[in-house]
Formats: C-alpha cells, structure tokens, sequence
C-alpha cells in the first residue's frame, strides 16, 4: 500500500508539471494534430488498426469531365430509350449526305460499294443546356450509346460498317436549344439491279436506300434536310468503267404488311459505261477475225492446205472471245448487246468455212461430170467422124482436158472446159455435144467471186444497223 501510494505521488507531480508548460506549446500541438487529421483522415470503408490506416487517394478532377457533361445534359435525369416528344407528334429528322467515294461496281454480283458521310439532324430538348455563349458541345460516339439517336439503316445493303481508325468516326453536337446533329462515316454495300440487255452499250441507275428500322411514320419523319441540296459529292470521284453522269435524291413512302409505313430516302446515280475498252478487246478483234475469214476467198479452191487451217483458227478465234466475254459477266436469261455482236461475227466466219465446203464438193461433181461427159464424146466422135476426131482431139492431152481457161462472158468471168470438137457437116452430132456440154455447165469459181461482195457487203450493212441501235 505504502509503494502504491508513492507511485500516485509521482504521477501527480508529474501532471502538474506537463500542465505548467507555456501556451506556445499547446497552440503549435493543436495545429499539428488538426492538420494531420484534415490530410490523413480515414475514408468511410476503410481499414484502420492500432498504429496503421490504410487511405484512398483523392479522385483526379481532370479525368472527370464526362461526368460533368452528363450533369450538364442531365442524362440520368431522362429515359432515352423513349424517342423525343414520346406520344406526340412525329418526330422531324432531317438528313444530309456526302458522298466521299464511289469505290467498286460489280456486274458479276449485281452491287456497288459507297463511302459516305451520312448526318442526322433532329432536336431533343431533354437535351438542353444553359449556355451564356451559346456555344454547342461536341462530343465522340462513346455519349451516342447513352442518348436516343435515330436507328438508321440501308435497305438491300449486303454489308456496311462503321469506321474506326483511329476511333470510331462518330461525331455528336448538341446545341442549347436541344438540337443535335450525329454525323457518322460509313462504307456501304448495296445491291444494284441491273439491266445489262445493252452491255457494254449501257448506262445503269442505282440507288442507296435509307430508313428508320424501328419507327414508322407516325413516330419518326425522315426528310431530306434540303432537298435536292443535301446530297453533294466530291469532284474527284471517278470509276474506271463508268462515268458518273448524275446524283440525286427522292423521298418514297415503304410499306410493309405487318409493320406498317415507313419514310425511305433514295440516294440515285446515273452510271454511263465507257466504251473504249470494249472496242478494243472485244469489237477490233472479232471484226478482224471476220475480215481474216474472207482471204480464204481470194485463195485458189485447190489449195485445200491453206484456206481449211485458215477457217478453223478463225472459227476458234472467235469462240475464245466469246468464252471470255461471258467469263466476266453473270448468268442472265437475256441476249445482250455485245452477244448479238460477236455471235454474229462468228456465224459470218463460219460461214466462210461452210463457202470452201460447198465450193469444194460442186468442183469434185464438176470433175466427175466432166470425165463422164470425156468418155460419152469420145465414143460419139470416133463412130461418127474417126478421122477428124483423132486430128482435133489429139491436140488436147487427155490428162489435162479438165483444166480450166479464163474467159469473158457478159462482163462475167468463167470458167470453161478446153474440150473443143471439130464438126464441120455433121448437125446430129454437133447438136450431141453442143447438148453434152450444156449439161456440165457448173461455174463454181462464181461462188468465191460473189462471197468477196456479198460477205464484206452484209457485214457492214450489220455494223450500221447494230451501231446505229446501240449507240
């Protein structure tokens, strides 16, 4: 008891002791323990033990402005998953297009390929803001998935997407008033029904369709923003095959059975084929087939080495124009322009081939009715008159009695035989050979002389008539 109290002693002696220090003291203490406390101060949550606190670290306001945005337009204040002016009247939304490049037609796949700018103009007033500059914010596509915007999509497109190097190519400005314009850069492929009845003669007109997916017109009304104006394109937009004649835009109201009335925006260009590559390896090299088929004609009919070869590599020839032709085009059910071209040429080659045939086969009855009309007069002259048959006979060789010789006939060249009979007295037996030679009389040198006319003659009266249609 004795030590416990001396113990108590000390302790209050020591307390009154620390309580004599100066006020200097105290004020420095206090302030050193109130700023510690302001610049350590424990968060709610967080894990203090005796002698350790564990601290979170004060949030950087530099990374919040998307939340002041969204305070700003008081998005979380909003259902936008409702369009504008829910219940009400429809809702305006005017569109615009630039059109940036024109890259690919296909008439294999029956499509076109088109880059676009393609922008949305609508007001939302949930969206308004107080503005003293009333200056408009701008924002990228990461505030679009929070916000209604009009579901925009292409009809008859086979595929399309949205840029995004090096982010998406999104852009949205709200204004104060509410009004906001979405703007969006997209590559679209689009099906393209065309006529090729004329290919390559033709010109062929597509169109880019535009509508609401979801609403119909009684919700959302789809408007060229202004007319004819809201399409523009670049200059420097050109294909290789086509030139681009015209664009313009029509409106059109679509209607579906089980859906009801949708707006629909039509994006119409105007395509011209250009025609110089297909004079040059198609039209020049089927007419030079043709025209090399009609040598054959100006070569002697007994050269059967040189004029048959001649007709196949023509004939051939112009099959491989037309295999690869049709290679590059689609299956249709129709005749086009440039089929009734080259299948044309090629009927007029093998024409020529089919001319050397029949020339060939009436020179071969021509021999044979000549060699039987040799035998029928040698046996009537040597029993009528021996003597003047030996003398006028032997002068022509027997071997060559079916040659030919040129004459002149009625500004006609033909061809006779050189079998001539001497009959000074006899009637009965001139009348014989006058009659005998009547019945060989086969000009089939004639056939290659009117084919020189009468081929190149057709062939150019059909040029006039099919580029006097197709031009």
């Amino acid at each position: 008891m004795h030590r416990d109290a001396v113990l108590l002693s000390v302790l209050l002696w020591m307390l009154g002791v620390s309580g004599q220090k100066s006020p200097r003291g105290q004020m420095l203490q206090s302030y050193r323990h109130i700023r510690m406390k302001r610049e350590m101060s424990p968060v709610e949550g967080s894990n203090c033990q005796i002698g350790s606190c564990t601290f979170k670290r004060s949030p950087d306001i530099t990374k919040a402005q998307s939340t002041k945005s969204e305070q700003i337009l008081r998005i979380d204040d909003h259902d936008f998953t409702m369009r504008p002016g829910f219940g009400g009247p429809a809702v305006p939304v005017g569109v615009d297009v630039q059109v940036e490049s024109l890259d690919a037609i296909s008439e294999v796949d029956m499509d076109f390929t088109m880059t676009l700018y393609l922008r949305h103009y609508w007001k939302d007033e949930r969206l308004s803001f107080k503005s003293n500059t009333n200056q408009s914010m701008t924002f990228d596509g990461r505030l679009v998935k929070k916000i209604w915007v009009p579901d925009m999509f292409f009809v008859h497109s086979k595929k399309s997407f949205i840029h995004d190097t090096t982010t998406d190519n999104v852009m949205l400005r709200v204004y104060p008033d509410g009004k906001v314009l979405y703007s969006l850069r997209v590559t679209v492929t689009a099906m393209c029904n065309m006529d090729l009845s004329r290919f390559p003669l033709d010109s062929q007109t597509c169109s880019l369709e535009i509508e609401s997916y979801a609403y119909t017109d009684d919700d959302l009304m789809l408007y060229w923003k202004e007319g004819n104006s809201s399409l523009n394109t670049d200059e420097r937009i050109s294909l290789s095959q086509f030139l681009i004649q015209k664009f313009h835009t029509t409106t059109k109201l679509a209607f579906y059975s089980s859906t009801g009335s949708y707006n629909r925006l039509y994006i119409n260009f105007t395509l011209r084929r250009h025609i110089f590559f297909f004079l040059l390896q198609t039209y020049f090299p089927a007419t030079l087939m043709v025209m090399l088929s009609w040598v054959s004609f100006w070569i002697d009919r007994r050269a059967v080495p040189a004029r048959v070869p001649l007709g196949i590599t023509t004939v051939l020839t112009m099959s491989t124009i037309i295999t690869g032709v049709n290679a590059s085009m689609p299956r249709v059910s129709y005749i086009k322009a440039v089929d009734i071209y080259l299948w044309i040429s090629f009927v007029f080659v093998f024409l020529s081939v089919i001319e050397y045939a029949a020339v060939n086969y009436l020179s071969t009855l021509q021999e044979r009715k000549e060699r039987k009309l040799r035998e029928k007069l040698a046996c009537t002259c040597g029993l009528a008159h021996p003597g003047m048959m030996s003398a006028s006979y032997s002068e022509v060789d027997a071997n060559t009695t079916g040659n030919y010789d040129m004459l002149e006939g009625n500004g006609v060249r033909r061809e006779t035989m050189l079998v001539e009979l001497a009959m000074e007295s006899d009637q009965v037996t001139g009348h014989v050979g006058s009659r005998a030679y009547s019945s060989v009389w086969i000009d089939t040198h004639a056939i290659d002389m009117y084919s020189r006319v009468i081929f190149p003659g057709s062939y150019i009266l059909f040029n006039i008539i099919y580029w006097s249609i197709y031009s």
